[in-house]
C-alpha cells in the first residue's frame, strides 16, 4: 500500500482513539485502520452510518449481512474482521460462522432461520446483481417478518460492506491473516470465498 497513513506514535484526536482501540484489542495497528484514518471524517461518517442500522435489525443479522457480502465481493479483510466480530459478539458460533464462510451461493445451513437465510441471498444479491433487484427482493425479506426499517438497513448493511470492502481492495490494504481468536480451521473457512 502506498498510502502514507498517520503514524501511531504521533496520531492525536479521533485517529488517535482508532490506533488505541485496535493496540489495546490486538497489540497492533490493522493496516485498514491506518488506511482509512488518511480520512478520518470518512470514517467516522461510516462508523456513524454503522452504529445508524444495527439497532433495527441487531448484531446477527448485521454480521450475516456483511459476511454475505464481504464473500460475494471476495474480501479478505471483511470476512476475517468480521468473522472475529461475529463470534466474540455471540452472534454465531465457530460451526455455524465455518458454514456461513463456506456457504457461497447456498444458504441452506443448519443452525440458521428462514430469517437468516433471507439475509444472506439479499446482502449477496445486492453484492453481486444490485441492478437486476425488484420489489420482490424487498418482498422476500417481509415474508420473514422483516419491516420496511429493517428491510432498508439490511440492505444498508449490505451496501456499506461493498463501500468498506471495495476501497480497502482499491488501495491494495494489506490482510493480516493471523488474528486473535481465530483458529487455523475458521481463517481457512473464511478464506475459502476467495479460492472459488
Amino acid at each position: 500500500m502506498i498510502i502514507q497513513t498517520p503514524d501511531p506514535q504521533s496520531a492525536e484526536g479521533y485517529v488517535a482513539e482508532l490506533y488505541r482501540g485496535d493496540l489495546e484489542d490486538d497489540g497492533f495497528v490493522f493496516s485498514h485502520t491506518r488506511a482509512m484514518a488518511a480520512n478520518p471524517e470518512a470514517l467516522a461518517a461510516f462508523e456513524a452510518l454503522i452504529h445508524a442500522i444495527v439497532p433495527s435489525i441487531g448484531v446477527r443479522t448485521y454480521e450475516l449481512a456483511t459476511l454475505a457480502a464481504a464473500a460475494a465481493l471476495q474480501s479478505p479483510h471483511c470476512l476475517l474482521a468480521h468473522g472475529r466480530k461475529a463470534l466474540r459478539a455471540g452472534a454465531l458460533d465457530e460451526d455455524q460462522l465455518e458454514a456461513v464462510a463456506r456457504a457461497g451461493e447456498r444458504v441452506d445451513i443448519a443452525g440458521l432461520s428462514d430469517a437468516d437465510r433471507a439475509v444472506m441471498r439479499h446482502a449477496r444479491k445486492v453484492s453481486t446483481a444490485a441492478y437486476a433487484m425488484t420489489d420482490a427482493d424487498s418482498q422476500a425479506l417481509r415474508d420473514v417478518g422483516f419491516d420496511d426499517r429493517q428491510i432498508v438497513d439490511i440492505t444498508l448493511a449490505a451496501a456499506a460492506r461493498n463501500y468498506f470492502s471495495r476501497a480497502l481492495q482499491a488501495l491494495a490494504v494489506p490482510v493480516e491473516t493471523e488474528l486473535v481468536g481465530l483458529s487455523p480451521r475458521l481463517r481457512e473457512a473464511l478464506l475459502s470465498p476467495l479460492n472459488d
